[in-house]
This record gives C-alpha cells, structure tokens and sequence, in this order.
C-alpha cells in the first residue's frame, strides 16, 4: 500500500476543484484520471522496447499505441476543466475510433478487433450518465455498421487467415480482460458510493438525535411519515404516538388551520414556509383523582415555530412532493412577547390615565382655587365694593367651602398615591358599625333632601362591634354613599343594609340611579376612570371615589364587588372581616386596586395644582 500511495496521492491533485465537494463525485474523477493516466504511461514506456524487438512498427502498431497514449489527454482535459461527461463521450469516441481504424486494417467486422465495440457503451455505464450511455452506444453501432457495410462493398483487406484465430482470440481475451476493469471500476464506484451514503445517513442520524429541534417529515394530508428523537423530549410521548395524524389532533383547534396551510403551501408551491402555533405536551403531574403517588399526565399547550419546505425528490405513493419541517419550542418567548405586549399596553393606559386626568380634572382644581381668589380678592377691595357684613359672610362661606373641596380633591390623589406605595397604614379598633353607618346617612341627609331622594339604612338590631380601622371605615361609607346619592336622579332612593354573614360584615350600597354600562362596569375603581368621561359631564368627582374604597377594603382583607345595570340603578357591596387584624393581608394591596403608573398621575396633579395657583 505504501508504494502506491505517492501515486494516489498525485490523483488526488489531479482531480477538478469543482468536484472536491462532493466525495463521489471526487472518487468518480479519480476512477476515470487513475486507469488511463497509468495505462498510458505503461505503453509509452514499451513503446522503446517494442522497437527495440520488432523493428520499426507499422500503420497498424503506430494506431494501437496512438490509441493507448490517447487516454492521457482526456484525462488531462478532465482535470483542467472537471466536466465529467464531456470526458467520457471524448474517451468513447476515441476508442470507438481506435476500434474502428484498426478492424478496418484488419477485416472489417470480422477482425479480432471487432469485439472492443461492445466495451464501448460499458465504459460509458461508469459515468452514471443516460446521455453519454446512448452517445457511445450510438458510436459503437454506427462504428459497426459503417465496418459491414465496406466490407460488403469490398473496400476493406482481407483479414490475414494465418494469424486469424489467434488475432480473434487476443482480441476476445483482451476484451473480457478491459470488461473485467470496468466491471471492478464499477463494483468499487457501488462501494464508494455505499460507503458515503451510509456515513451522510449516520451523520444526519446523529443530528437527529442529538438536536433539541425536532424534524418531522410530512405526506399527503400533512401525515406524519418520520419524527426525530427529540420529539419525545418536546411533546413528552413516544414517537410512535406523533406518526400519521396523530401530531394533528395534538395541535390547537385555533391553530390548526394555519398549521395545515403552512404544509399545503410549501408541498403546492415550492416555497418555505414559517408558523407558529399552541400543541399540546403531555406533561407529568399529580391528580387528586389517581391512585396514591401515581402520576397522572396533564396537558398543557405550549407554542412551537414551524418552519417547512418541499423536497422535491421524494414523493409519496400519490406521486405528491413530501415536505419536510423542524420544529422548536418558543413557550419562552411567546411569554416575553405577551409581557412585553401587556407592558406596552399599561404604560398606554398610564398615559392616556395622565391625559384623561389633565382633562377631566382640571376644572375639579380650577373652579375652587378660582372662587378663593375671586371672593378673597372682593374682601381685600371690601371698601370699594362697599360689602356689607352678610355679603362678607356669604364670600367667606364661599371661599372655605371651595378650600374644602379643593383639600378633599388633594387629599383623594394623596390618599391613593400613599396606598400605591405601601405607606397608607390603617389602625384598626373595636367599634360599632351601626353608629357609624347611621352617623354617614345623617351627614349626607341633607344634600339627599336637597336633590329630592330617599336616603334610608336598614340594619339589625344584633349588629356587633367590628375591629377596623374606624376613620377608613367611615371613608368607605360616605364616598359609596355620596356616589349613589350623586349618581341618582330626584324621586330615586338610596339604601345602606348591614348584615353579619359568618365571620364577615357585608355593607351594600344600593341605589335607583342612573346605573352603569356593561362595557364601563369592568374598569370601574379604577384611578380616574369616570364612565361619563365627557369633559361637559354632570357630575363632578375625580374619579378616585371606588379607587379609595377598593384600597381601603383591601387593606383590610375585605373585597368590593359591583352590579349594576344601565337605567336601573347600582349596587355595591362590601366585604369585611368582622376582625380585620387577623385577616388583612401583611402586603400592600393588590395590584388592581391602584393603577400601576400612578406615581405619574401625581406629579401631573402636583404639577396642574402649581399652574392654577
């Protein structure tokens, strides 16, 4: 092996760059370059001897070594320029030449040469190529039709009978002797060729199983023909389980039409194509309904991206392309899509909170810092005015009622910015709510009476003490009870009921007013939010009321639900521990309660007081 390695090794060079990278089709070149190279250079090397021997060698010995120093320049002519056929239809041509020219020297289709026809199209078969098959075929049967028919017209010589036989037989030994190369050509071009698929299949085999993307094959229908290993660790099942349409039903109704025109799109066009959709992963897990320590496998959908395309050398039985597709779970991202998504959508509702603030609440600061600097500035010019004592009275009722909204706007924004971070702290104490429930209506009778309604309160006499924060307790009721007498038109009623339902107070709030929307009941208590936001609407408020009471219930373990329908009225119940120590939550309140970007709502208020005063 060692002495014919430098050989080898200079085949090698010879072999095109354009075949380098493909090891068949390398191994094809040196198949062709190898033999000819070698054969050409043993005959040139007889040539001298064979002189030597038999004197000066005539037409027909010049022919046969021609022919034998031939193959050197086709192999030269595929190592300069790699094209593969060309190369072979050249060597075929010049042996069906050589082949020709020599039975024609020697009587025509009978000569001993005659019978090299037949290795024409066989040399041809190691190019794995139809095209250069039926060329030499058509040179060998033209080359032996043109030799039947000179030696039917008479042109060619008589075939010398002396040396007939064993001409014949040289040429059938030497011919069977060149079949016998091509053939071991062949069988080693086969194995080469074995050798290299095995190893491609090995290689993608190893990727298949070692990838943490899974590659399915698809058919007709989008049936699952072939699934790699790693499928398991995705779906968690068997691969067995993901064959034919199984894959399919796994996949999220929502999405299966996507995925099914993600297939029929790249096997009908050509084209590849990209998808992502919800499948459903068997994961492990324990079910209360099981046995004791069996685990029972939950579905859970997580999200896949699909990438496929067509193959278009492999078809189903219906003569349809396959297509081929890899898989990858994106759960991960899909989540951080949805954070950010609801994260942009906060910060939009932060914003427009800020502007929906700057617009419906301007005139709820304007309006009273404008009354104090009215009256106040006619009480300063009172001589000029020449105010009497009543009217002075009447200004200066004015201007502290003004101060007093104005303080109860403020102290709203505060309120709700100090339970945003934490810092409303509540001190809770035994008293009993029938004392202050009644003392919340007697203060709001009058504004009621004034408007024309029914103010009542319907409580038990056996109502007990509660341990609350009894300043919070109170806020609650008069900002529920000021919304229902404020939201309700004259001849309407408003109820305040107190019960005990096990270890909790339930305080509702009802009234006949004008009642709420279905599509503003889901976002009231939220800061600011008005579901009359029109900037001529009639009410005045902030918006902050409900906001205040879901926090204050909050803090004290309680919860706030709302019914209400449009026209017909709210109601409004409150849920509170009879003894909020032991229940209220150790946290600030929940996230709902406030909005998130409140902190900006306030410094906007701050910022819109600062510019009216």
């Amino acid at each position: 092996m060692g002495l014919f390695k430098p050989i080898r090794d200079y085949v090698v060079t010879l072999v095109h760059p354009s075949a380098l990278g493909d090891a068949l089709t390398a191994s094809r070149h040196r198949a062709f370059i190898a033999p000819r190279l070698l054969g050409s250079v043993v005959a040139l090397a007889a040539l001298p001897l064979y002189i030597a021997m038999r004197g000066v060698p005539g037409t027909l010995e010049v022919l046969v070594f021609a022919w034998l120093v031939l193959p050197i320049l086709t192999a030269y002519y595929l190592s300069r320029t790699g094209k593969y056929e060309t190369a072979h239809v050249l060597s075929s041509l010049a042996l069906t030449g050589l082949v020709t020219a020599v039975a024609a020297e020697t009587g025509g289709i009978a000569s001993f040469a005659a019978i090299w026809l037949v290795v024409v199209p066989l040399e041809a078969a190691l190019s794995a190529s139809r095209r250069v098959v039926a060329l030499a075929s058509t040179f060998a049967i033209v080359a032996a039709g043109l030799l039947h028919l000179l030696g039917v017209q008479s042109m060619l010589p008589p075939a010398d009978g002396t040396e007939a036989g064993a001409l014949a037989a040289l040429g059938i030994i030497s011919a069977a002797l060149y079949a016998t190369g091509l053939a071991l050509g062949a069988e080693s071009l086969a194995r080469t060729s074995f050798w290299l698929l095995n190893a491609e299949e090995n290689r993608y085999r190893l990727l298949a199983r070692n990838m943490t993307d899974v590659i399915t094959r698809h058919g007709r229908n989008g049936a699952v023909l072939f699934v790699s290993p790693a499928a398991e660790t995705l779906f968690s099942t068997k691969m067995s389980e993901l064959h034919g349409h199984r894959l399919f039903d796994r996949v999220h109704v929502g999405d299966r039409p996507a995925y099914l025109t993600a297939l029929a799109d790249a096997a009908a066009l050509g084209e590849a194509r990209s998808v992502e959709f919800r499948v459903r992963r068997d994961t492990p897990g324990h079910n209360d309904d099981a046995a004791p320590g069996k685990l029972q496998l939950t579905p859970q959908f997580i999200w896949v991206e699909m990438r496929c395309r067509r193959l278009d050398r492999d078809r189903d039985e219906a003569g349809e392309s396959e297509v081929v597709a890899v898989m990858r779970d994106v759960t991960e991202r899909k989540v951080q899509e949805q954070a950010l998504d609801h994260a942009r959508v906060e910060a939009d509702q932060a914003n427009a909170a800020k502007v929906k603030f700057l617009a419906n609440m301007s005139h709820e600061l304007r309006t009273p810092l404008n009354a104090i600097i009215g009256f106040s500035d006619m009480l300063m010019n009172e001589e000029r005015m020449r105010l009497d004592g009543a009217r002075r009275q009447e200004y200066a009722k004015l201007i502290n009622d003004s101060g007093t909204h104005l303080l109860s706007v403020v102290n709203g924004i505060l309120d709700m910015s100090k339970m945003e971070t934490g810092d409303f702290e509540i001190s809770p104490e035994p008293f009993g709510p029938a004392v202050v429930i009644r003392n919340c209506c007697d203060l709001l009778a009058l504004k009621a009476r004034e408007m024309g309604l029914d103010l009542s309160a319907r409580l038990p006499a056996d109502l007990p003490e509660i341990t609350a924060d009894k300043r919070a307790f109170k806020q609650i009721l008069l900002n529920l009870i000021s919304n229902a007498v404020k939201f309700t038109d004259r001849g309407g009623r408003v109820t305040v009921i107190a019960t005990i339902e096990a270890a909790d107070i339930l305080v509702v709030v009802e009234d006949t007013g004008v009642g709420i929307g279905a599509d503003d009941l889901p976002r009231v208590g939220r800061p600011f939010f008005q579901a009359r936001g029109a900037y001529d609407r009639r009410h005045d408020g902030t918006g902050l009321g409900l906001s205040i009471v879901q926090g204050l219930v909050a803090l004290h373990g309680g919860e706030v639900s709302i019914a209400s329908r449009l026209g017909e009225g709210t109601r409004v119940t409150v849920r509170l521990p009879v003894n909020c120590e032991a229940a209220r939550p150790a946290a600030k309140p929940p996230s709902n309660v406030a909005h998130p970007s409140f902190d900006r709502v306030v410094e906007a208020a701050e910022a819109l007081i600062k510019k009216t005063a």
